[in-house]
């Protein structure tokens, strides 16, 4: 069964971040939607062809981690977004595990956009490691490198160019600001309920 892109236009007209740079964004993602499904094909392909045991086949296979990242990435980046925001309730679990992980909200806001201004191209995560009830920000390099194992992303910020240049040119920082006042905060009760 193939991958199919999701609809993010709901997102257009987003303060801070101009139509031009979603609808950029958007068919990049697309293409990682697109790109996972013709890997997915060709890996099946060549297995039935007996051509599992090829150089060729093992690129694939490598490469296919880097699609579906960059797949289900830009899907979790442009998810945790809402057109005007939605601020965080500091009555939830969520909200208190960050205070109590960091020392207070302000200091996680700190680290996690001093994390998004680091020199580089990748992602900024907020994951959750349900094994250790910890709470990290962490820089993603590349879509296939660098995730913490058995960690849930919990926030996920796109750092590489194609996500702010457009509006911003190289003031990384403002475009941090603007995805900062887009992030929908709205926490499924049940996942919320798992941090308490």
């Amino acid at each position: 069964m193939a991958y199919e892109a999701k609809n993010f236009e709901s997102l257009l007209g987003t303060k801070g971040l101009s139509d031009t740079l979603l609808k950029n964004h958007f068919t990049l993602y697309q293409g990682y939607v697109t790109n996972t499904n013709k890997v997915a094909d060709s890996l099946g392909a060549m297995a039935k062809e007996g051509k599992a045991a090829t150089p060729e086949y093992a690129e694939l296979r490598r490469r296919f981690g880097w699609e579906w990242n960059g797949m289900r990435l830009h899907e979790l980046y442009f998810g945790n977004m809402v057109k005007g925001g939605k601020p965080i309730d500091k009555n939830t679990n969520l909200y208190k595990k960050i205070a109590a992980d960091f020392g207070s909200y302000e200091n996680w806001e700190k680290d996690f956009k001093a994390t998004g201004a680091m020199r580089g191209i990748g992602w900024v995560l907020l994951y959750y490691d349900f094994h250790e009830e910890r709470l990290f920000n962490t820089w993603i390099n590349e879509h296939d490198g660098g995730h913490l194992c058995g960690a849930s992303p919990m926030l996920v910020m796109d750092v590489f160019e194609h996500a702010y240049m457009v509006d911003y040119g190289l003031k990384k920082a403002d475009y941090i600001e603007a995805f900062f006042k887009a992030i929908d905060w709205t926490i499924d009760p049940k996942f919320d309920s798992m941090l308490g």
